[in-house]
């Protein structure tokens, strides 16, 4: 026991004390969210209890050498495609999509756990394949590795995580000794991609977001009308907001998916410009540990799995926050520890907690 103890004195104790803070905040707005909606605190213990499992995941995580979580990627790997495919085959149409497992207790999202392990994955193959990711045959073959899970989570439909899956290749990539040559190709392939995707792949809602992000007077009372709610709830708050419980639109349920796709707006119209100034500086701050984890990691996995769960946060921040702002399309994808969801909030526990044995294992290597 006092050796497990003794562990403590190399944490991160800054990114264990941020991700703590922003949860905390995540779970006050939600609270405040819930009440405005059902007039009880459901929604909020139900985040709760996500909360303390997620940081139980967290410190588990934390102490379990990431060496043998990388070794075992490949099993866990294999049971998300088969989840994913049995899924699209047998899972109950919610929300027009098959995303989710209804486990009675709890709805699994393993598009969320995807995320994760495809990181675990990128990095661990890039670690035994040092010096050869200039070959053609690892990169299709990095590529081939994100592309089937990210094809089956595209076909549920769910565009938001298949990109952000795309986003963590390329991200990985980007931090690896690849030459020039192959980074043009890749964006080159991704262009092409796109358009190909938006002829014959997208679906029409989808290609509908896209076009009322460009113009949401297209559609002002339908698929406009929640980026224009989140637009008119983000300068409602102003500097210091109404208040938590007092927005006029979350309290009188103007602005839809309050709780999760439109949380940044909610906690803007709550706390306003100084509150999301602070939330975000906490993000910049995590992101900021987070590669100072990577830098310092004993070794190249280490390194790749920190910088994973890096674009991993940075991506959900910057679509979240963008598609609230009127920014970016509208596609579903949550704000880090602070919107209502179980696989997300999980998820994000158990990335950090990944980093963290990262930051413990260089940190004791050091002293």
């Amino acid at each position: 026991m006092w050796n497990f103890l003794k562990q403590f004195r190399y944490f991160d104790l800054p990114l264990l004390i941020i991700m703590l803070l922003v949860g905390a905040g995540g779970l006050a707005l939600i609270y405040s969210s819930s009440i405005s909606l059902d007039g009880s605190a459901g929604g909020f213990w139900r985040q709760a209890v996500f909360f303390a499992v997620g940081l139980l995941g967290y410190l588990f995580l934390s102490f379990y050498d990431y060496h043998s979580l990388a070794k075992q990627n490949r099993l866990i790997y294999l049971a998300l495609v088969a989840v994913l495919a049995y899924l699209l085959i047998f899972g109950s149409i919610i929300r027009g999509g098959r995303r989710w497992i209804d486990l009675s207790f709890f709805r699994l999202q393993p598009a969320e756990f995807a995320k994760l392990i495809i990181i675990l994955g990128l990095a661990r193959l890039l670690y035994l394949k040092r010096g050869q990711i200039n070959s053609v045959k690892q990169l299709i073959l990095s590529f081939i590795y994100v592309l089937i899970p990210m094809l089956l989570i595209l076909v549920e439909p769910d565009l938001g995580s298949a990109i952000v899956l795309l986003a963590l290749w390329i991200g990985i990539l980007l931090i690896s000794p690849i030459q020039k040559k192959y980074l043009l190709a890749i964006f080159l392939g991704f262009a092409l991609v796109s358009g190909v995707a938006w002829k014959f792949f997208l679906k029409d809602f989808q290609r509908d977001r896209i076009l009322v992000f460009l113009n949401p007077e297209l559609d002002p009372r339908g698929r406009g009308y929640n980026v224009r709610q989140a637009t008119i709830a983000v300068g409602s708050g102003q500097i210091f907001g109404s208040g938590l419980g007092k927005g006029l639109q979350t309290q009188n349920k103007f602005l839809p998916e309050q709780q999760t796709d439109f949380a940044f707006a909610a906690a803007a119209e709550q706390v306003g410009f100084v509150g999301t100034g602070a939330l975000l500086g906490l993000y910049l701050f995590m992101l900021g540990r987070l590669l100072l984890v990577a830098k310092r990691a004993k070794d190249d996995l280490g390194m790749y799995l920190a910088a994973g769960v890096f674009f991993l946060i940075f991506c959900h921040v910057v679509i979240n926050a963008g598609m609230n702002l009127g920014l970016l399309p509208v596609t579903g994808i949550p704000l880090p520890l602070i919107s209502a969801g179980g696989s997300s909030m999980l998820v994000t526990f158990l990335a950090l907690g990944v980093a963290q044995n990262v930051s413990l294992q260089s940190k004791a290597l050091r002293f």
